[in-house]
C-alpha cells in the first residue's frame, strides 16, 4: 500500500561524496565484510544485511552529479548548475519531484535522510520542496550533521567541543581514573554541563582571566580531555582538533582518528601539531571500494568502464551562506506532521556529537519545536552503523521513528 508505506531518500556528503556509504553498510540490503567493529576484513565482499530497514520502507540512494557512475552529459552546462549550496538543492528537489510523479509516490509518507555535508543538503531540500514543490515531508535524517550553516564563533568552536575530547580520552582509557571507572553515558553530561556553565564564559573571558581562575579552568580541561594541564595552559585553554588528535597518544606513538577517533594512526613522527593522515578514512576506503565496484558491476549488473567515484570532482564549490538550520526550522515549523531525528557518534571529531545538539537549540531558541526533535547517541564514529552494535540499533531507531512521524489514519494535523 503505497499511502502506507514510507519511502527514503538517502544522500551522503562531502560534498562530492557518492551514496555508498549508507547503501553498502547501514540501511541498504547488502553490507560490508568487516569485524563487528567496523575494520576491514579480507577477502573483500559483502553480505546481506539483517538490519535493513526494507522491511517497513523503500530507500532511493542517489549520487549526486559527478559521483559513483553520475555524470554532466551536456559538457556545455555550466558547473555552477549542480557544484554550490544552493544550486544542489535546486536541481535535486526538481529530481526528487520528478522521480515521485514518475513512479506514483506522492501518497507515501517521505523522509530525507543525510549524512554529514549530506544533513546540509537534506535540511535545505526540506524547505525548497516544500516551499517551490509543494512536497511535504513526514520527516528528515540527520546521521552525523555539520554545524548546518550556523555560524560558530572561534570561542564556541574550540569550547564546544570539549564533550568530544572526553569521549575519545575514554575510550583509549587516558582520562583520570575518577572517570575511566565511569561509564562513558555517566562521564559525558557532566562534561557537557561543565562546558555550558563554565568553559565557554572562560573562553569568551580570555585574556582577562585571573591567574588562579585561568589555572583552574586550565586542571578541569585536562581532566576531562585527557591532556596535560601545561598542555591545555600553552594552548590558551584553547584545544584544536587538529593538535588533540596528535597529543592525545603521542607517548605511545599514535594519532586517532578525525572521523572516528577509535582508529589509531602511525605518523612519521611523533613530533609535529598534527596526524599525517586520517587513519579512519584510510580503513574504510580500505573496505568500501571493492565491495561496491563488485556488488554494482556483478550482481546488479551495471557494465560501464566509468570509474566509481568515492568522491568526485565538484570543487569549486559555491558556499552560498545559507543558515540551513534555519530552514530546517520553518519547514518543521509550517508542517506539523514533520518530525527530525538526528543520529551521532560519541567518537565522531569531525562532525562532534555535542554540536548536533548545539544546532537544535539555536536553531529552535524558543523551544517551541523540541518536541519534535529527537537525538540519538552511539558508541562509535561518524558512520556509527560500522560497529555492529549501532547498526542493530540505529536501523532499530529508524525504525521507531517511521512510526513515530506516520500518523495513525484519519489524525487530524494541527496547526
Amino acid at each position: 500500500d503505497k499511502s502506507k508505506r514510507p519511502v527514503v531518500f538517502s544522500f551522503n556528503g562531502g560534498p562530492g561524496s557518492a551514496s555508498v556509504w549508507m547503501h553498502l553498510a547501514y540501511t541498504g540490503p547488502k553490507i560490508l565484510n568487516i569485524d563487528d567493529e567496523g575494520n576491514p576484513v579480507q577477502p573483500y565482499g559483502y553480505k546481506d544485511n539483517p538490519y535493513s530497514i526494507l522491511d517497513v520502507a523503500d530507500i532511493i540512494f542517489i549520487d549526486p552529479v559527478n559521483t559513483g557512475f553520475s555524470r554532466i552529459l551536456d559538457q556545455n552546462a555550466a558547473r555552477s548548475t549542480f557544484f554550490g549550496v544552493n544550486a544542489d538543492i535546486k536541481y535535486l528537489a526538481e529530481w526528487l519531484n520528478t522521480w515521485v510523479s514518475r513512479v506514483n509516490r506522492w501518497a507515501s509518507p517521505k523522509y530525507l535522510i543525510g549524512e554529514s555535508y549530506g544533513t546540509n543538503r537534506v535540511s535545505g531540500l526540506a524547505y525548497e520542496l516544500q516551499n517551490n514543490h509543494w512536497m511535504y515531508l513526514n520527516g528528515v535524517v540527520l546521521v552525523s550533521p555539520t554545524e548546518l550553516g550556523q555560524t560558530r564563533d572561534r570561542v564556541s568552536s574550540a569550547g564546544l567541543i570539549l564533550p568530544y575530547y572526553a569521549a575519545t580520552a575514554w575510550y583509549h582509557k587516558v582520562l583520570d581514573p575518577s572517570l575511566q571507572n565511569k561509564d562513558l553515558l555517566q562521564v559525558l553530561p557532566e562534561v557537557e554541563k561543565f562546558t555550558i556553565e563554565e568553559y565557554l564564559p572562560a573562553l569568551n573571558m580570555a585574556g582577562s582571566l585571573t591567574p588562579e581562575k585561568r589555572k583552574a579552568i586550565a586542571a578541569k580541561v585536562a581532566k576531562y580531555s585527557g591532556l596535560k594541564e601545561e598542555v591545555v595552559l600553552q594552548n590558551n585553554l584553547q584545544i584544536s582538533t587538529n593538535f588533540f588528535w596528535k597529543e592525545l597518544l603521542r607517548d605511545q606513538g599514535f594519532t586517532v582518528g578525525r572521523l572516528d577517533s577509535r582508529y589509531k594512526g602511525i605518523d612519521l613522527k611523533d613530533a609535529g601539531e598534527r596526524p599525517d593522515f586520517n587513519s579512519e578514512l584510510t580503513s574504510w576506503l580500505h573496505s568500501f571500494t571493492p565491495p561496491i565496484n563488485m556488488y554494482l558491476r556483478d550482481e546488479l549488473k551495471f557494465k560501464t568502464d566509468l570509474k566509481y567515484n568515492m568522491f568526485g570532482p565538484v570543487h569549486p564549490w559555491t558556499q552560498d551562506r545559507t543558515d540551513l538550520a534555519e530552514n530546517l526550522r520553518k519547514a518543521v515549523a509550517m508542517n506539523p506532521y514533520m518530525h527530525v531525528l538526528t543520529q551521532a557518534g560519541y567518537y565522531d571529531g569531525a562532525c562532534d556529537y555535542f554540536n548536533s545538539k548545539y544546532n537544535v537549540w539555536q536553531a529552535d531558541p524558543g523551544g517551541k519545536l523540541q518536541d519534535r526533535f529527537h537525538w540519538k547517541g552511539y558508541r562509535s564514529g561518524h558512520m556509527m552503523y560500522l560497529r555492529k552494535e549501532d547498526l542493530i540499533q540505529a536501523n532499530e531507531d529508524l525504525r521507531e521513528f517511521f512510526k513515530l512521524s506516520t500518523p495513525k489514519e484519519g489524525t487530524p494535523a494541527k496547526y
